[in-house]
């Protein structure tokens, strides 16, 4: 059993992830890549509140999927967004992407293919993935006013027995040194990491949490 400290630890990680960013509509809700169907669930949501009329499913078959979907992630996302009332008239799927660069290389591709000119859009991933997504876009398509959201869910309520809690822990622990990496090699823009929040990471690696690290 999780002890407090790890508990708070977990907490403090999981809340940093998050922007709580307030919705404004914009041009297009943007999924990026996922494992988890339930952010087609947000998107669909968005969609019927009127935020967009178009929403770009992204993903191919990455870390998390590959050998575990039978189709690519954006396929399956537009699936679920079908079956929520979103037209499929009113979704279009990038389903090459592997990592989440290449969400944003190959969205901009496929939008320029249909000469759809953007000024704003509303990313959507995973509640852990939402500052990672947040400053990959600002680093790699910085002329696009982002916001981004997630499923509104506790970290209690996030895990499921498909995405069970230690493999949660793990990827945010990875993507939480992602931030803080991968600024230097200009993938993402850099963003100020809390001294407690890293006192948290640490705790967490040392007891285990360390299966997304980067080699």
């Amino acid at each position: 059993m999780m002890t407090k400290d790890l508990q708070k630890s977990v907490q403090l990680v999981w809340d940093y992830h998050q922007l709580g960013h307030k919705l404004a509509p914009a041009d297009v809700i943007w999924v990026l890549g996922s494992h988890d169907l339930r952010v087609a669930e947000r998107a669909a949501e968005l969609f019927n509140a009127n935020m967009a009329t178009t929403i770009v499913m992204s993903g191919g078959l990455g870390n998390f999927t590959q050998g575990i979907f039978d189709k690519p992630e954006a396929d399956l996302l537009a699936h679920r967004a079908i079956e929520l009332g979103v037209p499929l008239t009113n979704i279009l799927v990038e389903n090459k992407s592997t990592n989440t660069g290449e969400n944003v290389a190959f969205t901009r591709k496929l939008l320029k293919n249909k000469r759809m000119t953007l000024d704003s859009v509303i990313a959507v991933q995973k509640p852990y993935m939402e500052r990672r997504t947040y400053a990959t876009i600002r680093a790699q398509w910085p002329m696009i006013k982002v916001q981004v959201t997630s499923p509104k869910l506790s970290f209690e309520h996030y895990c499921t027995s498909e995405i069970p809690e230690e493999k949660v822990i793990s990827i945010m622990i990875g993507d939480l040194q992602r931030i803080i990496e991968y600024p230097k090699k200009g993938f993402m823009i850099k963003q100020a990491v809390p001294h407690q929040v890293l006192d948290a990471m640490q705790r967490l690696i040392t007891a285990g949490y360390d299966s997304h690290l980067l080699p």
